[in-house]
Parts: C-alpha cells; structure tokens; sequence
C-alpha cells in the first residue's frame, strides 16, 4: 500500500492505495467508522489488493490525519474524498463503510449520484429523518461531554468490549482508541463532532437514495445504538439485500472477515455485472 496525503482547508488526510492494472476491475474505498482508523479493515484489505485497485483513508480527523479543524460537514467528508478519487483517477468506485464511514458513502451518493458503483454498509445505518426519533436526534448532539468526562479506561472497556466480539476484533479496536490515549479531549472532541455532524445530516432530510446496488452487512450482536433496528426497518423499507453476521458485534468485518470478505467479493460480482 502507498501512503498519500491530500491536503484540505481544515488539514490534510492521509490515505493508502494499492493499485491494479486491470481496468476491467472495479476499485473498492474502504470509509472506517467513528474514532477508528484504516487498520479496521487490515483483513479485507489483505484479502482485496491482489484482486483490485482499494483504497483506504484514515478518515478526517482521525488518527493520522491530524491536526485537523473540526468543523467540517458529513458533505465536506464526501466532497473530499471525490477530489482523492478524481485525483487517483478512480472511477465508478465500490464504497464499502463501516458505521460513520457507510453514512459518509450515502452523502456520497447524494452528491454524486451517478458515480458510485456499489455500496456496501457494514454495521451502519440509513442517513434519512424518517428513521430517526426526535430523542435519538437530541442525544447525537449531546455525546461529547459524556466522552469528556466517564474515566478513560471505562471508555477504552466499553469502546472495545461493546464494540467486537472476537479476540483480534477487540484488540485491533483498542490499538486504534490508544492513538488518543493521554489526549481525551481530542477523542471526546472528536467523537462528539462526528456526532453532531451526523445529526445535522439527518436533520437536512434529504433524499440519500442510492442509485447503485447496494448490500447491508449487520452483526448479529451489534449493540451500538440502534443499529440493528435500523437496519431492519432499512431493508423493510428498500428491499435492500441484507445479510446478518452471526456473532459479530458492530465491528462485523473485524469479527468475521472471512464472512464478510465473502459477501463483498460476491457483491463485486454483481455490481460490475
């Protein structure tokens, strides 16, 4: 993987790529979730980059990109990384989000509805009002002072344990909280910006349609907020393929890659078709 930076008004982002020749394959973008980073999907990446071009960012904000203005958009997020795309010369790409990084690939496809290849959501949820309750909505604006102030090792447990089910899922999630160790201001910041930002979208209530296949991936242990429920009442709603992970908390691909690495390699199939 090459590491590249693009730079932003509000800081640079750093971003890996490995590229294939073949043009005939589709490019997968893998978008990593809220407080987390590109390690999430080191397994998918391993599998993915002999078969075709993927890219991963660690997304603004976050981890290696860094220092960086908190006060961009859900939209900025999705603006930026379609300069990244346009400057690889990517086209037509497969986004494939995790939670915070699948609400990134709707915005996405509300902005450049025409572009996107397939979308895959892993452990995320819809980014429209409908789904939403008005208390839900109230306390995504309402979390940072919660991570600024219950103990650090309490948010490292909770933030691992509550997030995977597997020994290398918890693991990998606790490397990826300890980038903030010693600096819980910058996590609490963090996480409560991506928060808002999120609440604003939805609040927008716009169309977020997605005009590309798209595939649903949820762990059946995933107890992060409501996302199961949403993503009941998504499929319900769009007749949206979704496929339930047993075992697997919210961290689905790093529970059970292979699982999952599956699904995606036969949804590739089906979206270049």
């Amino acid at each position: 993987m090459e590491t590249k930076v693009y730079e932003t008004p509000c800081g640079p982002i750093r971003y890996w790529i490995s590229r294939k020749s073949e043009d005939s394959k589709p490019s997968l973008v893998f978008l990593p979730g809220l407080t987390a980073d590109h390690r999430l999907f080191d397994k998918q990446i391993e599998y993915f980059e002999k078969k075709c071009t993927v890219l991963v960012w660690d997304a603004p904000g976050h981890a290696s990109s860094w220092p960086f203005e908190l006060t961009f958009t859900l939209m900025d997020k999705a603006r930026w990384l379609d300069e990244i795309l346009a400057k690889e010369k990517i086209n037509s790409p497969i986004i494939i989000g995790q939670s915070m990084g699948g609400y990134v690939g709707q915005a996405y496809s509300q902005m450049y509805p025409q572009k996107l290849k397939g979308f895959v959501s892993i452990d995320s949820a819809p980014l429209q009002r409908k789904y939403v309750t008005a208390a839900e909505l109230w306390l995504l604006k309402k979390m940072e002072p919660v991570y600024r102030h219950y103990p650090w090792k309490f948010l490292l447990k909770s933030g691992t344990d509550g997030i995977a089910t597997s020994p290398y899922g918890r693991s990998l999630m606790r490397d990826m909280m300890m980038v903030y160790d010693g600096d819980q201001n910058r996590y609490a910041r963090l996480a409560g910006h991506g928060f808002r930002m999120l609440a604003d979208a939805i609040a927008a209530n716009l169309p977020y349609r997605l005009y590309c296949p798209a595939l649903l991936i949820c762990g059946e242990k995933d107890h992060a907020g409501s996302c199961i429920r949403y993503n009941k009442a998504w499929h319900k709603a769009t007749g949206i393929r979704l496929e339930w992970i047993k075992g697997a908390g919210h961290n689905s691909n790093t529970d059970k890659p292979d699982i999952v690495n599956s699904l995606i390699e036969d949804f590739i199939i089906l979206a270049a078709g």
